[in-house]
C-alpha cells in the first residue's frame, strides 16, 4: 500500500476524529491569503467578502479538518475534498474577484470549460492519482491545478459578459462530465486505486465498495452545488438584466 506523501498514513476509524492538520505552513498560506484579501479589499462588497469567506472554510475543512486523514484512507473521502475544491470553494473564489473571467472572444467558457474538465479526469486516472499521493509537489501540483482550472471556469461563467445561455450549458457540461465518471467509477468491475487497497477495510468498507460509493457521490450528490450555481447564476443575470431595464427606462 502507498503511504499518503501530505495527509500521513492512513487513520483507523477511532482515531480519525483527532486528525487534525496543523501543517504550520499551510496554516501560514490561509494567514497570508487572509491578509492579502484584507489588504485588498477596498472597494470590494459584503458579499466579495462573504464568498471568499466561505471558501476559505470550505479549503480549511478541505486540508484542516479530519477530511485530510481521511483522503489517505479512503477514495471516496478523496472524492468528497475534490468536489469540495472543485464546486465549492473554485465557485465562491471566483464570486469574491479573486480570479480573472476571460475567455475567447467567440465562446468565453469553452477553453477553461475544456481545461477544468480534463484536468479532473487526469488526476482521477489512476496512474497520476498514484503520482500525487507518493510525492508532496505532485500532491499540491493536483491541488492547485484542481483548484484554479476550477477558479477560472466559473470566474468565466459568471461574467457579465458571457451569455446566460452559454453559461447555463457550460455549467450542464461539467456538471455531466462529473456524474459520468461517477458512473464510470461506480461500474468498475475492479478497484482501481492501488493506495485504497486495504484502509477501506478499518471502515467496514472492501476498496471496491469504497470506490463505488466514491462514484455514487460524483453521480449523485455531487451534482447538487451544480444545480445551485445554476440558479445562482440565472438570478444573477435576471436581476442584471432587470437593472438593464430599469436604467433604459429612465
Amino acid at each position: 500500500m502507498t503511504d499518503i506523501a501530505y495527509c500521513g498514513p492512513p487513520p483507523g476509524a477511532a482515531e480519525l476524529i483527532g486528525r487534525w492538520n496543523f501543517d504550520p505552513w499551510l496554516l501560514l498560506a490561509f494567514v497570508a491569503a487572509s491578509i492579502a484579501w484584507r489588504l485588498s479589499a477596498r472597494g470590494r462588497s459584503l458579499a466579495d467578502t462573504r464568498a471568499f469567506t466561505g471558501a476559505m472554510i470550505v479549503l480549511a475543512i478541505a486540508f484542516i479538518s479530519p477530511l485530510c486523514a481521511a483522503t489517505a484512507a479512503l477514495f471516496s473521502a478523496r472524492v468528497v475534498h475534490h468536489v469540495l475544491l472543485v464546486a465549492v470553494a473554485a465557485p465562491l473564489l471566483a464570486l469574491a474577484g479573486v480570479c480573472g473571467g476571460k475567455g475567447s472572444a467567440s465562446n468565453p467558457v469553452a477553453l477553461p470549460l475544456v481545461i477544468a474538465i480534463g484536468i479532473f479526469y487526469a488526476w482521477h486516472a489512476p496512474p497520476l492519482y498514484a503520482a500525487a499521493l507518493e510525492a508532496p509537489a505532485v500532491y499540491w501540483l493536483m491541488q492547485a491545478s484542481l483548484l484554479a482550472s476550477a477558479a477560472w471556469f466559473w470566474a468565466c461563467v459568471f461574467r457579465p459578459a458571457t451569455p446566460p445561455a452559454t453559461a447555463l450549458l457550460a455549467i450542464l457540461a461539467t456538471a455531466a462530465s462529473m456524474g459520468l465518471l461517477g458512473a464510470l467509477l461506480t461500474f468498475a468491475p475492479q478497484p482501481l486505486y492501488v493506495a485504497h487497497l486495504v484502509a477501506p477495510y478499518a471502515f467496514g468498507l472492501t476498496p471496491l465498495d469504497d470506490q463505488r460509493l466514491a462514484g455514487l457521490i460524483m453521480w449523485v450528490p455531487a451534482l447538487v452545488p451544480y444545480l445551485v450555481l445554476a440558479g445562482l447564476a440565472t438570478r444573477r443575470w435576471a436581476c442584471s438584466a432587470s437593472r438593464a431595464d430599469a436604467g433604459a427606462r429612465l
